[in-house]
């Protein structure tokens, strides 16, 4: 039954649908409360001082103009970008703006500062040693033994995606009912270490936030190679949540923005990744109101 609930909520959705909620998503510069390893969280609230949003491109990559201002990051450097695919999905977020720029709802801005300002002064290998980490608490691992539905229920919809991961990175996962987690093999993390290697500095950083988003590795990697959408991995991540709230109730208000918060940060930061991870450039265009 449980099951059925769930395909259900996703059936027919594609991958890109959640991500068209990600340009409103949450999250801008100052310490962030839910992902402690991002050091920039929302500032006040402002009043838009910009009438016209545009892009161009200097010598280091892409740039954000508002009006004749050229965008800078918390710690004053020039907000430049790698692909003209991400400067224009950044622009969009600043142009949507209406009377009041929400800077919490610009999760691609708050990345692209995070990337270039590096406030925790991590390195490739620092961000990839984090993300792997997760797997020791990954949420699709732990496994309850009871109730009979909640232990059904997590064997239908999360074995699939170990097993998926395991046969795609030819590695042992497993899961486990103890408080102490599943014992992940040392091969497993070096193979994981080797695979997040061939990712850029900037889509790390966008990886190790939907990592964050989701408590899970493995459903990040199903995100990364396509093989969830993003409304699927969340449900699958909030899976006793759900089991909870299908059998108990739950106050509608709160569930529903936690939910809807959860599925646009975490398209927002799968959409990063696959800006910064794209090599070829979108044809050039200037956005205006």
């Amino acid at each position: 039954m449980w099951r059925s609930i769930l395909r259900l909520r996703h059936a027919g959705r594609r991958f890109l649908n959640p991500l068209r909620g990600a340009l409103t998503a949450s999250v801008g510069p100052g310490p962030n409360r839910l992902t402690p390893a991002r050091a920039y969280a929302p500032p006040t609230e402002r009043k838009r001082f910009y009438q016209n949003v545009s892009i161009t491109q200097g010598e280091g990559g892409f740039e954000i103009n508002l009006d004749h201002r050229k965008l800078k990051t918390p710690q004053a450097k020039l907000f430049t970008v790698p692909s003209e695919a991400l400067a224009i999905a950044v622009a969009t977020e600043w142009d949507s703006q209406q009377d009041t720029i929400k800077f919490y709802t610009m999760h691609l801005t708050t990345l692209c500062n995070t990337s270039l300002d590096n406030p925790t002064q991590r390195n490739k290998d620092q961000l990839i040693r984090a993300a792997v980490k997760f797997l020791d608490t990954d949420t699709i691992c732990y496994r309850v033994e009871e109730p009979a539905t909640l232990v059904e229920l997590q064997k239908n919809e999360w074995d699939p995606i170990i097993e998926w991961a395991e046969k795609r990175y030819d590695v042992e996962i497993g899961s486990s009912t103890s408080i102490m987690g599943p014992s992940i093999p040392a091969r497993t993390r070096e193979v994981l270490v080797s695979h997040l290697a061939s990712y850029n500095m900037w889509a790390l950083q966008g990886i190790e936030f939907v990592v964050t988003q989701l408590k899970s590795l493995v459903l990040t990697l199903g995100l990364m190679d396509l093989r969830l959408t993003v409304e699927q991995a969340v449900l699958l991540s909030r899976l006793e949540e759900e089991y909870q709230i299908q059998k108990w109730g739950n106050i509608e208000w709160a569930h529903d923005y936690e939910l809807q918060e959860l599925r646009a940060r975490t398209a927002a930061g799968t959409l990063f990744v696959h800006l910064c991870s794209e090599s070829a450039t979108v044809k050039h265009k200037l956005l205006q109101q």
